[in-house]
């Protein structure tokens, strides 16, 4: 039959050959190449065609007038001029991939990267059988990934990541055989690992970090014996350190960060994967020691195992490691608090290129030995904090001329600060809190003109304070609070341009608070409280616009209350305890965002006004005032119309009552000052820290809450009935009830006991909690840690509830299944926004140990009945400075900083412990989020980075804001004016803020105050903007 078939073949092409004369046979073939560069150029200009006009420009070329090959990112053939290749990438176009794609039938390499391209990668891709390179990453693109693609089986090089493709991995990827490169990282994949991957045996680069997979990981990868980059961190792995990696001996790269991993690791990790440069496997469960081995691998680079569970030493064999660039082992519980914890160090001078060192929240003991001077010149960041080191701080220290941030906070450390450590020119950041340093603040910091944060709280520092840090010009954050400090307050520091926070409290500073604190244009916190300050309050604090804490109380300040009128922002004010005179202001009570007024203790007199914060006895205090009169009743004050005595009687008796209330008075006045005496002195005894067992495990639960019990909670939410049921979360459900011995109605979230980290979450929440209070930071009511019904441990936490739900249902009513919500307006989001920043603002810089809440995200923001905004979740927040040592590392020590995919900062990634500057970006992604509508993971975004990208790509080109606004805010503009004055406020305003709070490098990040600040001015700048078409 073959043979038949072959005959009849050549009849007709003899045939053929005889009727087409030879002469036209060029002609017919000229013909057929037309055709076929007719098909694609036809396909690419369909491919235009689905491209948005409004990025079509950059394609203008593709036109009949020039010929295809020609064409912007076109490559053809040279035989026969067919597209071969397209090359589109960081054009910054939208639209759809069109199908047609699919007719370039000679096409092998297409990249579509750095765009804005959504929807579904179209089937008609699976044609391109010739396609050896395909690139879509960071795109919008969505749904499942494609199956046919695995018929493209030239391909060599996948990169689909940073787009939002969900499901699972198709199995059928296994059979791309010629693959090296597969990258789908930063999506929202789930699912297994695919054991067909297995059978890539070319593959050596594997990247799906940022995703939702879970399981094991399967043995087949045993068979990749070419991987030389494998990353698989940042999803839900689970298991023991996968085996199959330990045959990847060509591994260069590897990365599992930010999974659920445990168990041990090898002893021969080393000699197993001696190739290895990258090695992140922090934010684990991994236990047992560092394995000797790891100082076999001469060319590691970066070694990360932060937030695991790991013990023993620190392996002195690391001086090997010459080409070392990065250690970082903090979180874990290495050392034995013994004099031998720190040997490692001396061998560390050997690593001389290592620039970063991070050992910090371990179980590190022993002296600081000298050697620690010796470290590798281009060290740019040393954190030894929250360790239980002791000895002094050496002269050496000075050797590390590169430094930029050091952390010893929290340790054991006496001694003097050495003055050779003004010598350290580049450092930004001292973090020298909560150790025992004494003598006098050298003058030679003066010369560390980089200098933004300097920390020396809690220590016992004597002297002055030296005039010379008014030449740090770049100084935000300076805390020098509970030392010994005398003299007064140096008038350099008054010119400190960006100066944010001051805080000198609890000292025994003297002389007048000078006039010249109004230079301070930019300060956000000024606490001089418990000083030996006199004089009149300054009336130039009334020139700091910027001011929100004031705390003053606890000195000798004479006279009356400045005019501070214009400090509308304030949102604490403590005068307390004071020689203060004269009535009080009435225009306190219109400071709308004043939320503690603290005025007691002071020689006031006449009329308490009764509006504003003064309609609110808990939120302000006037005590020890004996003078006042008026107020709201339930201040009990005398009425402030006096008649003059007609009887003797009546003198009689105001005597008398005179005599009564100064007696009360005083003895309130005493049993205050005992009270305020033993909190200050259990204030330091905590910050000196305590190596007591059992003050080190006082729960926070009885020392702050009075517990409900568990037969309460039951009866008040009906038996925990599903009709009482208003959410869940990660770690139990949520009820509604009411509190009778509260006459308020409450939020009850149960934790689920069962599930691992729920009780350190209770803890974590408990501890964050107990001792703040803010207006946005949702209050908790009691809680209960009992016993169920059957026998079972139970823990609950009772919470104010809010009426309005969370932001997520507002920013997201389409996806929320309760009722139908309106848009938000632009002021609303505004003052949410605004609320938000207050709260960390308060969190990181006005409790008495910073709190990092580390899971920020619209989920989390309760809003009252009045739209006003609540911080709450706080299962993952840190208290970074004052607490217990080893509280700490057996409530947290298995509790790794996760957060939220799309809000977690990106250091949190790769083995960062808390940090203020991660919630900042956490902060940055939810503005992004309030003002685009676009969540950074579910709908258009992967990631916090490409929201980010996305944002500051469009503010930087004219007047597309509006394209990337959420359209409820535009519908919402009733004034085609109102609606310009909009644009321009967020896109050079509200964005900016949301952009720099999100930065991929913390240092790079602004402050929450900073922010604040800014979005505090965007809200005023609109308001006028908009005033005159109202």
């Amino acid at each position: 039959m073959g043979f038949t078939f072959k005959v009849m073949r050549l009849i007709l092409v003899s045939a053929f050959l005889v009727i087409v004369p030879f002469e036209d046979l060029d002609m017919l073939c000229a013909q057929t190449i037309r055709l076929t560069e007719e098909t694609d150029k036809q396909a690419l200009l369909e491919f235009k065609a689905h491209v948005s006009e409004t990025n079509r420009v950059v394609l203008d070329s593709w036109n009949d007038s020039l010929p295809l090959c020609m064409w912007t990112g076109v490559k053809c053939g040279s035989k026969h001029r067919r597209v071969t290749g397209v090359d589109l990438g960081g054009l910054k176009l939208t639209g759809i991939v069109s199908p047609f794609i699919g007719n370039l039938s000679f096409l092998r390499s297409l990249n579509l990267a750095d765009n804005f391209f959504r929807g579904a990668i179209p089937f008609e891709v699976g044609n391109l059988f010739r396609l050896q390179y395909l690139n879509m990453s960071n795109n919008f693109l969505g749904g499942a990934l494609p199956v046919v693609l695995s018929n493209c089986s030239s391909l060599s090089s996948l990169d689909l990541s940073s787009n939002h493709f969900e499901q699972g991995v198709p199995a059928e990827f296994g059979s791309l055989s010629k693959l090296v490169l597969l990258s789908l990282g930063r999506n929202n994949l789930t699912g297994k690992f695919p054991a067909s991957l297995g059978n890539l045996t070319s593959l050596q680069m594997l990247d799906i970090i940022y995703n939702q997979m879970d399981g094991e990981i399967p043995g087949s990868i045993a068979r990749l014996k070419q991987m030389v980059f494998f990353r698989i961190a940042l999803n839900k792995f689970t298991g023991v350190f996968p085996l199959p990696i330990y045959n990847m001996s060509s591994l260069v790269f590897l990365s599992i960060t930010g999974n659920s991993f445990s168990g041990s690791l090898r002893p021969d990790f080393g000699s197993l994967l001696p190739n290895l440069q990258i090695l992140y496997m922090g934010i684990n469960n991994f236990t047992g020691s560092i394995p000797e081995s790891l100082s076999n691998i001469s060319n590691l680079q970066q070694l990360d195992i932060p937030s695991n569970h790991l013990n023993g030493k620190i392996p002195l064999s690391f001086g090997r490691l010459r080409n070392l660039l990065r250690l970082g082992l903090n979180n874990n519980s290495l050392g034995s608090y013994s004099s031998g914890d720190l040997d490692f160090l001396g061998a560390m001078a050997n690593c001389t290129r290592l620039q970063y060192l991070n050992v910090g929240m371990n179980k590190l003991g022993g002296q600081l030995p000298m050697s620690i001077a010796n470290l590798s010149t281009q060290l740019t960041e040393l954190s030894l904090g929250i360790n239980f080191i002791s000895g002094s701080i050496p002269h050496g220290i000075a050797n590390l001329v590169r430094l930029q941030a050091l952390d010893m906070g929290e340790n054991l450390l006496t001694g003097k600060l050495p003055p050779s450590f003004g010598e350290l020119s580049e450092l930004r950041k001292v973090l020298l809190y909560s150790n025992q340093l004494s003598g006098e603040i050298p003058s030679s910091l003066g010369n560390i003109t980089w200098l933004t944060y300097l920390y020396l709280i809690n220590n016992t520092f004597e002297g002055s304070i030296p005039s010379s840090l008014g030449r740090c010009s770049y100084l935000l954050d300076l805390n020098l609070g509970t030392n010994k400090l005398n003299g007064s307050i140096p008038h350099e520091l008054m010119e400190l341009p960006s100066l944010i926070i001051l805080n000198v409290s609890f000292n025994s500073l003297v002389g007048p608070l000078r006039e010249d604190v109004g230079n301070l244009k930019f300060l956000l916190g000024l606490d001089v409280s418990y000083n030996k300050l006199s004089g009149q309050i300054p009336s130039s604090l009334g020139n700091c616009l910027s001011l929100e804490y004031l705390w003053l109380q606890g000195n000798s300040f004479v006279g009356s209350i400045p005019d501070m009128r214009r400090l509308t922002g304030l949102r604490f004010l403590d005068l307390s305890k004071n020689n203060l005179s004269g009535t009080i202001p009435e225009y306190l009570a219109n400071f709308s965002k004043l939320q503690n007024l603290n005025l007691s203790m002071n020689n006031f007199e006449g009329a308490v006004p009764t509006e504003g914060i003064f309609g609110n006895t808990s939120a302000m205090s006037i005590a020890g005032n004996i003078n006042l009169c008026g107020g709201i009743p339930s201040l009990l004050l005398e009425p402030c119309s006096v008649e003059l005595p007609r009887k003797h009687s009546s003198s009689v008796k105001k005597i008398i009552a005179i005599c009564v209330s100064s007696g009360i008075a005083s003895l309130l006045l005493l049993s205050l000052s005992v009270f305020y005496i033993c909190r200050y002195k259990q204030r330091t005894k905590n910050v000196r820290g305590n190596n007591n067992e059992n003050d080190r495990s006082l729960s926070p639960v009885k020392s702050v809450y009075e517990k409900i019990s568990y037969d309460e909670l039951y009866k008040i939410t009906g038996g925990f009935s599903s009709s009482n049921l208003i959410g869940s979360g990660n770690f139990g459900a949520v009820y509604k009830g009411f509190l009778g011995s509260k006459n308020k109605i409450v939020a009850i979230k149960v934790l689920n006991l069962s599930k691992r980290g729920a009780a350190k979450s209770f803890m974590a929440e408990c501890e964050a909690l107990g001792g703040v209070r803010h207006r946005n930071l949702v209050k908790l009511v009691t809680v209960c840690s009992s016993v169920d019904s059957e026998g079972n441990g139970f823990r609950a936490l009772v919470y104010e509830f809010m009426a309005n739900g969370n932001l997520d249902m507002w920013l997201h009513p389409e996806e929320s299944d309760g009722p139908s919500r309106r848009a938000l307006t632009l002021l609303e989001r505004l003052n949410i926004a605004i609320d938000v920043a207050s709260a960390l603002v308060y969190l990181h810089t006005y409790c008495h140990s910073p709190i990092a809440h580390c899971d920020l995200k619209p989920s989390n923001i309760l809003l009252d009945e009045d739209l006003t905004a609540h911080v709450s979740d706080f299962g993952l927040a840190r208290l970074l400075l004052k607490f217990d040592r080893e509280s700490f590392h057996t409530k947290f020590s298995s509790a790794a900083v996760r957060g939220t995919i799309g809000y977690a900062a990106p250091e949190y990634g790769m083995g960062g412990h808390p940090s203020i500057v991660g919630d900042v970006y956490s902060f940055g992604i939810l503005l992004l989020e309030m003002f685009t509508g676009k969540r950074p993971t579910n709908e258009l975004f992967v990631d916090g980075l490409t929201l980010h990208g996305f944002t500051k790509s469009a503010i930087l080109q004219e007047r597309r804001a509006v394209d990337i606004t959420d359209q409820s805010i535009l519908c919402g503009a009733d004034d085609p004016v109102l609606g310009v004055e909009m644009v321009e406020c967020l896109s050079q305003l509200v964005y900016q803020v949301g952009v720099r709070c999100s930065e991929e490098s913390p240092v790079d990040r602004i402050s929450m105050a900073e922010a604040l600040r800014k979005l505090v001015s965007v809200r005023d700048t609109f308001i006028v903007a908009v005033r005159p078409f109202r």
